[in-house]
Protein backbone atom coordinates (compact mmCIF):
# COMPACT_ATOMS: atom_id res chain seq x y z
CA UNK A 1 0.00 0.00 0.00
CA UNK A 2 2.62 2.35 0.57
CA UNK A 3 3.78 2.44 -3.13
CA UNK A 4 0.55 4.22 -3.69
CA UNK A 5 1.34 7.14 -1.23
CA UNK A 6 5.13 7.32 -2.87
CA UNK A 7 3.49 7.44 -6.11
CA UNK A 8 1.00 10.68 -4.44
CA UNK A 9 4.00 12.01 -3.54
CA UNK A 10 5.83 12.06 -6.50
CA UNK A 11 3.11 12.93 -8.84
CA UNK A 12 2.11 16.17 -5.82
CA UNK A 13 5.69 17.25 -5.88
CA UNK A 14 5.80 17.46 -9.59
CA UNK A 15 2.98 19.49 -9.92
CA UNK A 16 4.59 21.68 -6.79
CA UNK A 17 7.79 21.88 -9.04
CA UNK A 18 5.08 23.06 -11.81
CA UNK A 19 3.39 25.82 -9.92
CA UNK A 20 7.13 26.82 -8.20
CA UNK A 21 8.62 27.09 -11.52
CA UNK A 22 5.38 29.68 -12.91
CA UNK A 23 6.23 31.49 -10.04
CA UNK A 24 9.83 32.16 -10.77
CA UNK A 25 8.13 33.14 -14.97
CA UNK A 26 5.90 35.09 -12.98
CA UNK A 27 5.95 35.97 -9.59
CA UNK A 28 2.61 36.41 -7.92
CA UNK A 29 1.19 35.44 -4.33
CA UNK A 30 -1.08 33.04 -5.62
CA UNK A 31 2.01 31.11 -7.21
CA UNK A 32 3.79 31.12 -4.59
CA UNK A 33 1.08 29.92 -1.10
CA UNK A 34 0.25 27.48 -4.38
CA UNK A 35 3.65 25.74 -4.55
CA UNK A 36 4.15 26.15 -0.86
CA UNK A 37 0.47 24.59 -0.56
CA UNK A 38 1.41 21.71 -2.89
CA UNK A 39 4.52 20.66 -1.34
CA UNK A 40 3.01 20.65 2.17
CA UNK A 41 0.53 17.89 0.72
CA UNK A 42 3.33 16.05 -0.88
CA UNK A 43 5.21 15.25 2.09
CA UNK A 44 2.07 14.25 4.12
CA UNK A 45 1.92 11.75 1.67
CA UNK A 46 5.65 10.57 2.38
CA UNK A 47 4.70 10.62 6.36
CA UNK A 48 1.57 8.32 5.16
CA UNK A 49 4.18 6.40 2.50
CA UNK A 50 6.19 6.08 5.50
CA UNK A 51 3.76 4.81 8.17
CA UNK A 52 2.52 2.41 5.74
CA UNK A 53 5.81 0.96 5.67
CA UNK A 54 7.80 2.57 2.90
CA UNK A 55 11.24 2.23 4.61
CA UNK A 56 13.34 5.19 4.75
CA UNK A 57 16.57 3.70 2.14
CA UNK A 58 13.54 2.64 -0.57
CA UNK A 59 11.34 5.09 -0.33
CA UNK A 60 13.68 8.08 -0.03
CA UNK A 61 15.69 6.47 -3.20
CA UNK A 62 12.64 5.88 -5.10
CA UNK A 63 11.26 8.82 -4.36
CA UNK A 64 14.55 10.98 -5.28
CA UNK A 65 15.35 9.58 -8.74
CA UNK A 66 11.29 9.31 -9.63
CA UNK A 67 11.29 12.68 -8.67
CA UNK A 68 14.17 14.07 -10.59
CA UNK A 69 13.13 11.84 -14.02
CA UNK A 70 9.68 13.43 -13.55
CA UNK A 71 11.30 16.81 -12.98
CA UNK A 72 13.55 16.92 -16.16
CA UNK A 73 10.74 15.16 -18.52
CA UNK A 74 8.83 18.40 -17.62
CA UNK A 75 11.48 20.77 -17.94
CA UNK A 76 12.34 19.18 -21.06
CA UNK A 77 8.56 19.27 -22.48
CA UNK A 78 6.44 22.49 -20.46
CA UNK A 79 9.65 24.50 -20.32
CA UNK A 80 11.88 23.50 -23.16
CA UNK A 81 15.41 23.19 -21.28
CA UNK A 82 17.95 21.32 -22.13
CA UNK A 83 20.28 18.45 -20.85
CA UNK A 84 23.33 17.58 -20.92
CA UNK A 85 24.51 13.71 -22.57
CA UNK A 86 26.00 13.56 -19.27
CA UNK A 87 22.66 14.22 -17.36
CA UNK A 88 20.75 11.55 -19.73
CA UNK A 89 23.28 9.08 -18.84
CA UNK A 90 22.16 10.26 -15.16
CA UNK A 91 18.31 9.86 -16.17
CA UNK A 92 18.75 6.34 -17.59
CA UNK A 93 21.24 5.45 -14.38
CA UNK A 94 18.38 6.35 -12.25
CA UNK A 95 15.48 4.67 -13.94
CA UNK A 96 17.64 1.28 -13.61
CA UNK A 97 18.15 2.32 -9.76
CA UNK A 98 14.27 2.75 -9.83
CA UNK A 99 13.74 -1.20 -11.82
CA UNK A 100 16.67 -2.72 -9.36
CA UNK A 101 14.71 -1.14 -5.97
CA UNK A 102 11.72 -2.46 -6.85
CA UNK A 103 12.03 -5.58 -8.09
CA UNK A 104 11.73 -8.31 -5.53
Amino acid sequence: MWIVFLILLVVTEAIADIIAKEYQLHAGPVRFIGAISAYVIANVFWLVALRSGAGLTKGAILFSVASAILAIVIGLVLYKETVTPMQMIGVALGFIAIVLLVWE
